[in-house]
This record gives structure tokens, sequence and C-alpha cells, in this order.
């Protein structure tokens, strides 16, 4: 798992902090969700806003901002997909989530997202993906070269995913193929489950050769 922070431009620092309230006028919220958020999160803050003006990338059709938001957890509390999801689905522009929590040995900060696209086309697959939790104080390393916001935001979230964008490949194909790697993660997991269970020796081959085919078509989705 990466432990990658970026060091985000101060030319595209916002700080602006942003009512949870605000979040709720966005589709049906339910109660427990709400509940969620008072006990989950202590803060959100509009960090910062990645766009031409402040990175000097050209917008696309499927990425015409990313934002990134700083989400300060409560004591021992653990932000979940549910919460950040519904964030994702007030804010029209891909987001880029800094979680940060409180230890015993000081604030440890970890990056979430899913791939986001804006447009008629756009696709949300539901997947969250994380890196690890690292110290404040971690170092934090540039952004990746890119053409334009698109090749960036992919790029962002490449060491997330642990999926790398292939030459010439559109963010609607990454997005499919990261769905792919979601329903292959969770077929393997079915399966290893099924042969930790299985008694019977000729049914244990075959949920073995069956694990072997989706790890490879696994891999090659990778």
């Amino acid at each position: 798992m990466s432990d990658i922070l970026y060091r985000w431009p101060e030319a595209a620092r916002v700080g602006s902090r942003v009512p949870k309230e605000k979040l709720y006028e966005h589709g049906n919220v339910s109660t427990a969700l709400r509940e969620q958020f008072v006990s989950d999160i202590a803060r959100i803050t509009w960090a910062y806003k990645l766009a031409k003006s402040t990175v000097n990338l050209p917008a696309t059709d499927e990425v015409s901002e990313i934002q990134v938001f700083r989400i300060d957890a409560k004591d021992g509390a653990e932000v979940s997909d549910q919460l950040l999801a519904v964030i994702d689905r007030a804010i029209s522009s891909p987001i880029i989530f800094e979680i940060a929590r409180e230890t015993a040995s000081g604030i440890e900060l970890r990056t979430v997202a899913q791939l986001k696209q804006q447009g008629p086309k756009s696709t949300q697959p539901g997947r969250y993906s994380n890196t690890a939790w690292v110290t404040e104080d971690h170092e934090r390393q540039p952004l990746p070269p890119a053409i334009n916001l698109s090749a960036l935001y992919v790029a962002l979230l490449e060491p997330l995913a642990e999926v790398r964008a292939r030459p010439g490949e559109a963010m609607s194909e990454v997005a499919a193929r990261l769905k792919e790697i979601g329903k292959l993660e969770r077929d393997i997991t079915a399966l290893q489950r099924k042969l930790r269970n299985e008694k019977q020796f000729n049914r244990k081959v075959e949920l073995q050769q069956a694990l072997k085919t989706k790890q490879a078509e696994l891999e090659q989705q990778r």
C-alpha cells in the first residue's frame, strides 16, 4: 500500500471550512448518516482547488477542476466510505480526500478517493481506494507531471488504486477497469472463503483452479 502524500501548490490553497449541513441539502441523507457526520467528523475543510488558474493545466470535458478536502476525524472515529460518498454526491467535481486522525503519537494522515467523472458519461464505481496512514510530518511529493487536469487526476489516483493508466487510455476506460478490478477482488474473496470451507477433494481442486484464473485476470487488469 502506498504511503504517498502530495505537496499541494500554495497557489491552489483555499482553506475554507465546509458546513456539514450544506452537504445534507444535496440528495437524501438518512438520519443515521447525519448522526455519523456529527459523531465521526470534527471538521471538513476545502483545502485546495486544482484548476487552470491554480496549476496552469487545461481543463477537459471529464475534469474541469479537482478539489482537495481535508477531513479531521473525531477521537477514535473512522470516516466511512458512506460519509465520503455523501460529500462526493454533493460536489460535482472530483475530490481527493485527506483524512486526519489524532493518535497517541500525533496526527496521522491518509489519502482517500474514488474515480469520478463529470458530464453525461459520468460514472461512480463506488470503490474508494486509500493510502496507508502516515505521520503529518511525512515528506510530501510534488504533483505528478500531466498535460491536462484529466491526466493529473488519474495520476493522483494511481498510487491509491495501485492501477497505472495505460498509454492512450481514457478516463472512462480506467473507470471501467477499476470497476472490473473491484468485481474480481470480490470474486477472489468469495472463492477463498469457499475453498477454506470445502471438504471434498475434487471440489477443492476445482475451486483452486477457479481462484488461479481469477487471480490471473486481476493481474492483467492492473
